[in-house]
Order: structure tokens, then C-alpha cells, then sequence
């Protein structure tokens, strides 16, 4: 009985959590179709107001080029990091040494660097290349982080050495080792990895604010940018910010389950 009731209070807990993490998408999604004197009231009921607040939003930002811009840079980004990370953190945990151990430390240590104090390097080495103002400024400083390194040596690690073995004497080449054999059994955590840098480079704000210095704009420079000094639209803003969430949360529940068992360290058979 007291098991039970223990069990009955987890429950009603995690149940007052969940609505506590869910609340703040529900007042978007209800400040969406609200006008502003009613979400500056507090409404927490679904108004008639969203054609509006769709139509002051598209007046006052250009956010159809805005999301056409931050697709090409989470899309670019997502490719390109997942096949160098994984690369890389094949080839640490593959062909394993103390130097590629020590190199990996260094890695591992680079990630406590804040970004706001390699800003500012980055900026004059884009400058002096000539790439301001283009997406690829954008995309190539986050192609390969330590932590997408490090997931993809820790799922290597599951991977079988003997396969590998026997594949090199079948006369299976390095890469195809790799293509044909290691990436269609990490699919979870490509799943995972892809995820995450998605999510990173479709919400990154100050770096393609920093280089992109034209009327080229991403989803939450848009967003940013419909915050005035005086009057605030929020029902307009709110619209934005609703269009601006969908991609990373349809992506989020399509590879919820596989998100879940890449970040574990589990391996698809």
C-alpha cells in the first residue's frame, strides 16, 4: 500500500512537471492568435487574431527568405559536421595511439573556450579571407566541434575490431570500411548527432548576426530584429517565433527514439 501511494505521488509530481515544461509552448502557441492587448492581459485562451498576426509579421520581416537562409546553414552545417566529426572519431578510436589520446584531451579542453573569446579572431580570419556576408562564414566555423568527436568515439568503441579485421584481409578498403560497414550500424547516433547540430545551427544568433553584416538575415535575426524601443507587437512576434520552432521540433520527435538510444551509446545491429 505505501509502495502504491509512493508510486501515485511520482506520478502526480512528474505530471505538475510536465505542464510546468509544456506551459511555455502552449502561451506561444496562444499568443499567436491573440492581439497584443490581450497577451499583455494574460489571455490563456486561443483568440481570431492570427491572419492578423501573420500579416504584421510578414510586413515588418522578410521571414520567408530569413527561413529559406537558416535551411541552407542548418542543412549545410548538419552534413558536413556529421561526416567530419564521424570521421574523426572513427579514425581516434580505429587507430588508436597515447598521441591521438593526448590530442583528444586537448580537444576535450577546447570546449570550456567560450565562443565570445574566439569571436573576435574568427571575425578577422573570415575578413582577411574575404567571406564576409557569405553562408559558408556561417557554416564552417561549426563543422566539427569536440563533442560530436568524442560521441562518435564512444560509439565506435561498440564497434566490432574483428569485423574490421576481416574486412582488411577480405581486401575492403578503408573507406569502404567506413561506409559500408561502420556508418550503416551508427545510425542512432547519426541520429543523435544530426539532432543537435540542427537545433545549434538553426537557433545560432550572435555569429551570423556578427558575420552576415548585409540584409541576408536567419530565422532569429528576423525574429530579433521585430522587437521595437516604443510599441511591441507580440502577437506578431509570437507568430515568428511559432513558424521559427517547427523545424527543430518536427525533427526533434521524427528522431526522438533514435536520438534517444545515440545518446546512450547504444548500436543498431
Amino acid at each position: 500500500m505505501k509502495r502504491k501511494a509512493v508510486s501515485g505521488l511520482r506520478y502526480v509530481f512528474l505530471t505538475i512537471v510536465s505542464l510546468f515544461s509544456v506551459f511555455p509552448l502552449y502561451w506561444m502557441l496562444i499568443a499567436a492568435t491573440n492581439k497584443n492587448a490581450d497577451i499583455i492581459r494574460g489571455a490563456l485562451l486561443p483568440g481570431l487574431n492570427l491572419v492578423e498576426n501573420y500579416k504584421t509579421m510578414l510586413a515588418s520581416q522578410r521571414i520567408w527568405p530569413a527561413m529559406r537562409t537558416s535551411f541552407l546553414i542548418a542543412l549545410g552545417t548538419t552534413l558536413i559536421a556529421l561526416l567530419v566529426c564521424s570521421i574523426a572519431g572513427y579514425g581516434f578510436e580505429i587507430y588508436h595511439s597515447r598521441n591521438k589520446d593526448r590530442l583528444m584531451t586537448v580537444l576535450l579542453m577546447a570546449m570550456m573556450v567560450p565562443f565570445a573569446a574566439t569571436m573576435i579572431p574568427l571575425f578577422q580570419m573570415f575578413s582577411s579571407m574575404r567571406m564576409i556576408n557569405n553562408i559558408f562564414a556561417v557554416i564552417l566555423p561549426t563543422v566539427s566541434t569536440p563533442f560530436l568527436i568524442m560521441m562518435f568515439r564512444q560509439s565506435a568503441r561498440s564497434f566490432p575490431h574483428d569485423i574490421i579485421e576481416a574486412a582488411r584481409i577480405d581486401g575492403l578498403a578503408e573507406i569502404g570500411i567506413f561506409f559500408r560497414m561502420f556508418f550503416p550500424t551508427m545510425r542512432s547516433t547519426y541520429a543523435a548527432a544530426m539532432t543537435i547540430v540542427f537545433m545549434n545551427a538553426w537557433n545560432n544568433y550572435l555569429w551570423p548576426k556578427i558575420i552576415l553584416q548585409t540584409d541576408v538575415l536567419t530565422m532569429p535575426m528576423a525574429v530579433s530584429n521585430m522587437i521595437q524601443g516604443y510599441l511591441t507587437d507580440y502577437g506578431a512576434i509570437m507568430t515568428a517565433v511559432l513558424i521559427c520552432t517547427l523545424p527543430t521540433v518536427i525533427v526533434f520527435f521524427v528522431l526522438q527514439r533514435s536520438f534517444a538510444e545515440g545518446i546512450t551509446g547504444s548500436v543498431k545491429q
